[in-house]
């Protein structure tokens, strides 16, 4: 599960780029199962995307911040992590045209118990 938290004044194609780029790097780093493409996508008028505007860790920010968070399976080690933040920020970077100091990731690991996708089962569920 992905939210993609962007301006309002991205592009229809940036915004199709960023959705992308992060599916391809699901797939290609996290070795996510094919068609395991569930993304919300939500624009913000101008304030509603706060960050620091002083800058935070010695990264400086613009009003082109694109915020992604993924909620995926525990157990990924920290190598793929790594390697899958940076398959995002330089893909967004090279195909949407965002700074690659305004992607913004944040995952969250969850057991696979913890995913219905839909008939009200629990797909993952642990086996017997």
């Amino acid at each position: 599960m992905v939210r993609i938290n962007v301006s309002k004044a991205a592009s229809a194609d940036s915004v199709q780029a960023i959705s992308d780029v992060i599916y391809e790097a699901m797939l290609a780093v996290a070795n996510v199962p094919a068609n395991d493409r569930f993304q919300i996508i939500t624009r913000h008028a101008p304030g509603e995307l706060v960050y620091p505007t002083e800058g935070y860790l010695g990264i400086d920010y613009s009003p082109g911040i694109v915020f992604i968070q993924v909620t995926w399976n525990a157990g990924r080690s920290v190598d793929v992590k790594k390697a899958f933040y940076k398959a995002v920020a330089e893909g967004v970077h090279q195909k949407a045209g965002v700074r690659i100091e305004d992607v913004w990731i944040s995952l969250i690991d969850v057991q696979r118990e913890n995913w219905s996708f839909g008939n009200g089962e629990m797909q993952y569920a642990p086996a017997d």
